[in-house]
């Protein structure tokens, strides 16, 4: 269900049986261009992505009144470092398991740094505030039409709620020294007064019978202007409230809401889609500068449907929201970067029994790993895995697919960072729109899942190190030094490494874990990175 034709021939036989069913012919199948097969690829499904990829970056565009465009040839500017020391992009489990505990069946995690599930479980690596989770949010149930605290922000009750979230996040994150993700999910108003179109009119309606209410000698139109006013300083004062509670109480965790930024690149039908975000969009973003000056981190979403299935539209999509959330990013008057963390889900949202392909996986992780997310959520609803059968696939899903291209790809990242960042910072194309991306030589190297842990075998050449500089720039951590290898630099650090230690290895499995056995059965010459 799950297998994929590639060229096996290619790929030598394992050395170590895997535990489970897995095979070896995804990095065989991973895109390669024909400079190298490291860290690149040129397609994936026909249409080429090539072909479709014209689409202007928009880092640098509509930049913040406050900070002075920066000349194309500066360098990124410094981020926050890692979560996790040398793996500057990870993939965080966040899906429920209750369902599949009941059936006993098995959910291999073990290549994901963080596992946690959206339940009210306490002291998870990422915690998830949905709308009864943190405070007294206003808002409207649009099922019931009953107004919950106040249903706008405007009449809520700021003090009260912020109390009760110092009390939440007592709860949720119990340790004050542990780091990890808060991730606030509030959907049910948008910050900004014309943003709320649709079904999230009735937050603009309320506001201005509020205001009329306030002052019935104002006509309709001075009514809605003093609403949107009103409306947008109590929903700032929320918003930016609950993430100061954060930080001030958990200042190890990065807190950020979920679905922000946000591009709202819809419109994949047409033939003549690029994916970028319009100018009023990021001139909305702009605005909502008090917001990224509050978050630590973004948490974009990328969610697929089944229209942009194998589609190269999919990566069009998924970097330009990525990207949009480096830029605003950039906005804040922090010293560093905020990092952004992309939400993603392993199925289509309008087909939850229907899984991402490979290709669909290199669209929306492979995309936020090339273009310089920190991470990914894979995050799933309790709806998607509900019985048996549903667990099955996607136990079957995990070894067969998902698994191995998340242990090729933070692979690729941390060894680009090593290689060519000196390990001080993190791998981002140097064009956001090129096909660039963060995959291992099939040629080079092996994933293998050994002892329930995934091992990376190999070894890059000095060829695949160079097309991996004319790619990929380097974007430091905060207060690091990472300027991008020069070739011969490259070259010392590869023989120096060479001498060093044994194999390149992923998800701390150290060569004591296996046994002399099948040590022995590992051929030498692919023992070193």
């Amino acid at each position: 269900m799950f297998s994929y034709s590639g060229s096996p021939q290619k790929v030598p036989p394992h050395p170590i049986t895997p535990q489970t069913p897995y095979s070896n012919k995804l990095l065989s199948n991973l895109p390669a261009s024909s400079d190298s097969k490291l860290f690149s690829a040129s397609s994936l499904a026909k249409p080429s992505l090539a072909s479709l990829l014209k689409v202007q970056p928009t880092r640098n565009e509509a930049a913040a009144s406050r900070q002075p465009r920066r000349p194309a040839a500066s360098p990124l500017p410094q981020t926050t470092g890692p979560l996790f020391e040398h793996h500057p992009f990870i993939v965080t489990w966040n899906i429920p398991d209750l369902v599949c505990n009941r059936y006993n069946v098995s959910l291999d995690t073990s290549v994901f740094k963080g596992v946690a599930t959206p339940a009210k479980v306490p002291g998870q690596f990422l915690s998830l505030f949905y709308t009864d989770r943190l405070g007294f949010y206003p808002h409207v149930n649009l099922r019931s039409k009953r107004k919950l605290y106040g249903g706008i922000p405007q009449r809520g009750n700021l003090r009260a709620s912020v109390n009760k979230a110092r009390a939440d996040i007592s709860f949720y994150i119990p340790s004050t020294t542990t780091r990890g993700l808060a991730v606030i999910d509030w959907e049910e108003w948008r910050p900004l007064w014309d943003r709320n179109w649709g079904i999230k009119k009735v937050y603009q309606t309320l506001s201005v019978a509020h205001a009329l209410q306030a002052n019935r000698s104002l006509t309709v139109q001075e009514a809605t202007e003093a609403a949107k006013q009103q409306f947008q300083e109590a929903a700032k004062s929320y918003m930016s409230g609950m993430l100061s509670v954060g930080r001030t109480m958990r200042p190890n965790y990065l807190w950020g809401f979920y679905l922000f930024p946000n591009c709202y690149n819809y419109g994949w039908q047409e033939s003549h889609y690029t994916g970028q975000c319009s100018r009023e969009v990021r001139r909305q973003n702009d605005e909502l500068l008090w917001l990224w000056d509050s978050s630590t981190a973004l948490f974009p979403s990328v969610y697929l449907q089944a229209s942009l299935a194998d589609s190269p539209k999919a990566a069009l999509m998924v970097r330009n929201r990525v990207q949009e959330a480096l830029r605003v990013s950039a906005l804040a008057r922090w010293s560093a970067t905020a990092p952004v963390y992309v939400y993603t889900r392993p199925v289509f949202v309008d087909q939850n029994r229907r899984f991402l392909s490979q290709g669909d996986l290199i669209s929306t992780i492979g995309e936020s790993a090339a273009v310089g997310a920190a991470g990914a959520v894979l995050w799933g609803a309790s709806a998607d895995y509900d019985d048996q059968s549903s667990c099955e696939a996607l136990s079957s899903y995990l070894t067969s697919t998902l698994n191995p291209y998340v242990a090729n790809v933070t692979a690729a990242a941390q060894l680009c960072s090593k290689y060519l960042c000196r390990g001080n910072g993190r791998c981002v194309r140097k064009s956001y729109k090129s096909s660039h991306y963060l995959h291992l030589d099939p040629g080079s190297f092996r994933v293998l899942r050994v002892q329930k842990r995934y091992l990376v075998l190999g070894r890059p050449s000095l060829a695949e190190l160079k097309a991996l500089s004319k790619s990929f720039t380097c974007q430091c951590y905060k207060g690091l030094s990472c300027s991008p290898r020069t070739l011969t630099e490259l070259s010392k650090a590869l023989k120096f490494s060479n001498k060093q230690g044994p194999y390149y290895k992923l998800n701390s499995l150290t060569k004591a874990a296996l046994d002399n056995k099948q040590q022995a059965s590992i051929p030498q010459d692919n023992l070193k990175i």
